[in-house]
Parts: C-alpha cells; structure tokens; sequence
C-alpha cells in the first residue's frame, strides 16, 4: 500500500493536525480525537472492521470506564461545593487564618486550583482584585498572580484528569507519582513569586484595613474537608484495594479507591449545606459530565487505535534510525501540543502514549517516571503559554488586560520550570 512509503511521523503529525483543528474550530475533545483515531486507522492500513474492534475493546476497557467514572464524580464534586456557596465560604474562612496580604494574593488562587474546575481562575478573581488593588497592582500583574498560583497543583494533584490519564496511560502508581513530581509544585510557586517578589513584600500600614484579625483554623479545615477527605480517604482505600484485588481489578484498584473517596466526599457536602434531591438530580444530569465521559472515552481509543495500528512500532523504529535524542523529543512535542491546544488533557492523550512507546523502545523503562515528569511539565508550561488558555483568557478578561502584558511575567517562571525540570531528570537518571 502506497501509505505505508510515507513516513510514520508524517503520518502521525497528520493526525496531530486534525485534532488540533478540530479543537480550534471548537469540536469537543471527545469528537476531535475520535475523528482522529479513525484517520490514524486509516493511514497506517486498518480496515474498518479492525478500527471498530479496537474502538469497542477501548470503550469496554475497564481502565475507560473506571477513569471516566473518576473524572465525572470530580465534576460533581466541584459542581456541588459551588452550588452550595462552600467555595465561597472556604475563602472567606481562609481570611482570617493568613494575615499577611501578599500571601493572601497568592494562596487565594491557589487553594481554588485544589478543585478542578473549567476556567476556575474567575473565582478568586474577585479577591485578588481586593487585596492587589490596595497595594497598587496593575491589571496585568494581577491577572499573572490569579492565573500562575492557580495552576501549580496540576503536576501532580490526582483530582486533575491530566495526572489521573498520565498514571493510567504509563502504568505508574498514583501514589508514587504524586511524591516524586511534588517537588515540580515547589519550584512554580519559587519561579511564579519570582517576577512579582517587589510588589508581594512591600510593607502596608495595618490601618488601611489590609491585615485582618486572626481567627481559627478549624472553620477553615471543616469547608476544606470535602477536598481533604478525597484525598485521605483516595489514598488509603486505594492502597488497600491494591492489596485485595487481583487481576483487571487490581488494575483499576487506584481509580476504584479514588471513587469510594469522590463517593464520600459528594454525599458529605450534600448532607451537611442540606442541598435537596431536586438539585441534586440537577447536578447529575448536567452535560457536561457526558461530555466529560466522551472525553475520556475517545482519548482512550486514541490510544487503543495507536497500539493496534502499529503506529507507535514504526515511529520508534524511525527515530532509532534517524538517531533523534530522546528527551528533546519528551519536552517539544507536548509543549507545542499544548501550547495549540490549551489543555492539558490535549497533550496527555495525543502525546504520551507515543512517548511511553518511545521510552520502552529505547531500552529506559524503568526511566518511565522521570521522562513522564518531563514531557508533563514541558506540556504544561505550553499549555501556561496558550493564547487559548480559557483561565488565561477569563483573568485577562476580568482584569480589563492584554496577553502582551501579562506573558511578560510569564515567560520567565515558564522558562524556569523546564529548566528545573530538566535538572531533576538528570537528576533521577544519575541515581538510577
């Protein structure tokens, strides 16, 4: 067949480019890679026939249907604290217990990037415009510290479906994934205080309202207990699931732990802020938890498509030959994946699973860890980057800024985030 004289790359970046504009002409995610995964069927000679086996075998896949069930109940969850004004209250217990107005702009958004929503930046906007506007911060600085603070969890957090799709994606534990690219969250809020250090530590009269009186912790830890418990509860039934199950279900015993928390958590803030049935089946029923489902579903079958095609074997085997480096590869592509798409779920799901290929295929396996570290923070710091950024694009808006403005203070943390990065993987790899 004449397709398969045409390189495997060129075939794949094919594809890269009918999900990416599909993504720009706002197909959801879920139809932009189930689209692709027929093309990609298609240029490396599936019949149809072989395209819709694999197609149904990633839909019935355990992994799908478990993953997809983890990133829906975290919608709600999310849904639910916000239906219920418990995010709203979580802030404004936190005032009281941080009184230094510079640290308050900065956990505001912060502590909103526990909870994954779409475009969460909006919510602490409000504050942020509160506490920067009394020290004399421009648009464009206040719209840099609502939307960078905001994302230094998602490296690593497991509520975010992009970790959650990585661990699964690569065979890793959660748990373990979750302490080695911890330090990754250390050195965004060190490079995201960086460029903005000057204005955070000028001091402020107290007379001006701006450090509030100190009240107790424990109003605080109560609204933030949804989230708490998740992760408590996520981490213990999953290590403990893990040891009981075996076969397909120790396969999903992570996901399987991480849904008994999501479970507890849901019914804990519907009990106690009393939410009735009728909203509760409102919150269910909203779309966007299909939509969600779809997501997960066709990145999934991307993947499937990618491994049954052969796809992945004839990539390999061309940049064996044309001696390509290994890591450039793991940093540039998801960073320019995501710095199109401006997601990371986008990148996680067209990339890595050539990349996991990538990896094994040279003979670094047991490197897995440290190369997913790499190609998470560079896709990250594309997605950071992305004029599509929907919270890059709400905080700007909020704020009556530009992205020039702005990228100017984000270029430098981003910059030193793959720099760091990169040496943490060196790191790693000298003491394999």
């Amino acid at each position: 067949m004449f397709l398969n004289h045409i390189p495997a790359m060129l075939r794949i970046l094919a594809v890269f480019i009918i999900i990416l504009f599909g993504i720009k002409k706002k197909l959801s995610l879920g139809s932009a890679f189930l689209i692709g995964s027929v093309v990609l069927g298609l240029l490396f000679a599936m019949n149809p026939r072989e395209i819709l086996q694999a197609v149904i075998a990633s839909l019935l896949h355990p992994k799908t249907l478990a993953l997809s069930a983890v990133v829906c109940l975290i919608l709600v969850l999310s849904h639910s604290m916000e239906a219920a004004g418990q995010m709203k209250r979580l802030l404004d217990r936190f005032q009281g217990v941080v009184r230094h107005p510079g640290l308050k702009l900065i956990i505001f958004p912060a502590i909103i990037g526990l909870l994954p929503m779409p475009g969460g930046a909006i919510f602490s906007a409000p504050m942020v415009k509160d506490l920067g506007e009394r020290r004399g911060l421009s648009g464009a600085q206040l719209s840099y510290i609502n939307y960078w603070f905001r994302h230094i969890w998602e490296y690593w957090w497991p509520l975010y479906p992009g970790v959650l799709l990585t661990t699964t994606l690569a065979g890793l534990n959660l748990w373990v994934f979750v302490l080695y690219l911890f330090p990754v969250t250390v050195v965004a809020t060190a490079a995201g205080y960086w460029p903005i250090r000057d204005v955070l530590n000028r001091d402020e009269p107290d007379a001006a309202g701006i450090r509030s009186k100190r009240t107790p912790v424990g109003p605080f830890l109560r609204e933030l207990s949804p989230i708490l418990t998740v992760i408590i509860l996520g981490l213990g039934s999953g290590m403990i699931l893990t040891r009981l199950m075996t076969g397909n279900g120790q396969t999903v015993s992570k996901e399987l732990g991480l849904i008994l928390a999501l479970l507890a958590a849901i019914a804990r803030v519907w009990r106690s802020n009393h939410i009735s049935p009728e909203r509760r089946w409102s919150i269910l029923r909203n779309p966007k938890l299909l939509h969600m489902f779809y997501m997960v579903a066709g990145i999934l079958i991307f993947q499937g498509i990618l491994n049954q095609s052969g796809a992945v074997e004839a990539i390999s085997r061309e940049l064996i030959d044309w001696h390509i480096p290994l890591a450039p590869i793991t940093v540039l592509l998801p960073f320019i994946v995501g710095g199109v798409a401006g997601i990371t779920i986008a990148f996680v799901g067209a990339t890595f699973p050539i990349l996991i290929s990538l990896v094994n295929t040279y003979g670094q396996g047991d490197l897995i860890l440290s190369y997913m570290m790499l190609a998470l923070v560079g896709g990250f710091a594309g997605v950071l980057l992305s004029p599509l950024h929907l919270c890059l694009l709400l905080s700007n808006g909020y704020f009556d800024t530009r992205l020039r403005p702005v990228y100017r203070y984000l270029w430098v943390p981003c910059i030193a985030l793959v720099a760091a990065a990169a040496l943490y993987f060196l790191g790693l790899h000298a003491i394999r």
